[in-house]
């Protein structure tokens, strides 16, 4: 290794599924991979409202893997304290963060503005974690650039970023320091080989120090998920009611709109009135299609034959909220896709507040759904959530649906290791809670024969001396 005086620390996204910041300190420099919120359990959504554990002023400049929340969540909240320098990432992501951010200052504006209202806060006056202004601060510092194309950040890094396949925009960070180099890769989250939409990861050809996503590092998804997804819509037509599918807005809405499209082409489901009521999902639509950088060659395709690949026959863009309100007045089966995709927040706690009591209602989780989280309460059987301050009663169904993850499985992320020319020197497990951490590191020793540990959070480690 370099003799370059370098550490690594885990600021969050250890031990946990979110909050992924990594402080790479090379000398007096310091380098922030990604910047995101912490969500789920309470603790650690308490942790976005304490002052963050080290100095943002110092902070020299902020690479992003992707546009999800828990990757750049917090970068308004990094300009608030301080930070002047730049945040790189690739242009889709410069695109989808604007819209991300934007989104999540409104949403937390607007449940401030109601936990007043209705005063079933515990705070006088409820605030927002951050405002429109603070992330338009932000968003002036963000820089774009290309995959594959390395570039220098100071003196001291060289940084590439290379498709990790995950949500439009997402990379793999490889940065260069020091005598020799020294290489350290950020896998971000990785995707998945021959997913609809986008092109496939790309392989890393060389790491020293690699951190590694474990989400699903003790699980191999099922192999074809449109069956499961017709088999879930058959049977939510059965019962008469609505299907509620709580998804994120960047990915995994954009996902099921292209299996359903697919299924409605393909005779295998009724073609059902599909709401998107998510103000987000229809502008990141919109860049998923401009974005032509990022089609794998059955998008390529579908746009030649001037054919939306993410429109059913009967698809549906609920513009206001007086649109979202009046669709838990109507009947019938349908299908409503809508933000987040944990239940955390967003237009789908109304449909959920609406329709968890009628037994007629089925709701579908397409994703990893973490601890503390509405969704993984749903998944494991609670008889009430609580939305809003009211306790709501759940006699809806709820199914799980896991083959529709835009993440890489124990094998995925396997095959994707080798692409690697040789082993690196450590390998550090990060993004996943501890039990599919250890499973992945399992894994790795027994069929690759790695050094390799899962990341523990607040840990430094010292680079120079592996």
């Amino acid at each position: 290794m370099s003799s370059t005086s370098a550490t690594l620390t885990f600021h969050g996204g250890a031990g946990t599924v979110t909050g992924s910041k990594y402080l790479l300190t090379v000398g007096d420099r310091r380098l922030l991979l990604d910047c995101g919120l912490f969500q789920g359990l309470k603790p650690l959504r308490e942790r976005n409202w304490q002052p963050p554990a080290f100095d943002p002023r110092q902070i020299t400049a902020v690479v992003l893997s992707h546009a999800h929340l828990d990757h750049c969540g917090y970068l308004p909240l990094l300009v608030r304290h301080g930070f002047r320098g730049q945040i790189y990432c690739t242009a889709a992501t410069e695109d989808l963060v604007r819209i991300v951010l934007l989104d999540s200052a409104h949403l937390q504006e607007e449940e401030a503005q109601l936990a007043n209202r209705e005063g079933f806060s515990r705070h006088t006056p409820a605030l927002p974690l951050y405002t429109t202004d603070d992330v338009y601060a932000a968003l002036r510092l963000v820089v774009a650039r290309p995959y594959d194309q390395p570039f220098g950040i100071g003196q001291e890094f060289r940084v590439t970023l290379r498709r990790a396949g995950h949500i439009l925009g997402s990379a793999t960070i490889e940065v260069s320091f020091g005598q020799g180099p020294t290489r350290l890769v950020f896998s971000g989250d990785l995707g998945r080989p021959s997913q609809p939409i986008l092109r496939d990861p790309e392989a890393v050809p060389e790491a020293d120090v690699l951190l590694l996503e474990s989400t699903y590092g003790d699980r191999v998804h099922p192999p074809n998920a449109a069956d499961g997804l017709a088999r879930v819509i058959h049977e939510a037509v059965g019962r008469g009611g609505a299907l509620i599918v709580p998804a994120f807005a960047i990915g995994r809405t954009q996902h099921l709109l292209w299996l359903l499209r697919e299924l409605e082409d393909q005779g295998r489901i009724p073609s059902l009135p599909v709401f998107i009521d998510s103000p987000m999902a229809r502008q990141v639509d919109t860049l998923y299609e401009q974005h032509h950088e990022e089609h794998d060659a059955g998008t390529r395709e579908l746009l030649k034959q001037h054919r939306d690949p993410l429109a059913t026959d009967r698809l549906k863009i609920v513009a206001t909220p007086q649109e979202s309100a009046a669709l838990n007045r109507m009947t019938g089966p349908m299908i409503i896709i809508s933000a987040s995709g944990m239940a955390t927040g967003g237009r789908v706690l109304n449909h959920l507040q609406a329709r968890l009591p009628d037994p007629h209602t089925t709701v579908l989780l397409v994703g990893f759904q973490a601890m503390g989280t509405r969704g993984r309460a749903l998944q494991e059987g609670a008889t009430e959530v609580k939305i809003h301050g009211e306790q709501v009663p759940v006699q809806a169904r709820i199914e799980s649906l896991d083959g529709l993850s835009a993440h890489a499985d124990r094998d995925e992320i396997l095959a994707w290791l080798g692409g690697l020319r040789r082993p690196p020197r450590r390998t550090f497990l990060v993004h996943g809670e501890p039990k599919p951490a250890q499973a992945l590191a399992d894994a790795i020793r027994q069929r690759l024969g790695w050094t390799v540990d899962v990341a523990q959070d607040a840990q430094t480690v010292r680079l120079d001396e592996l």
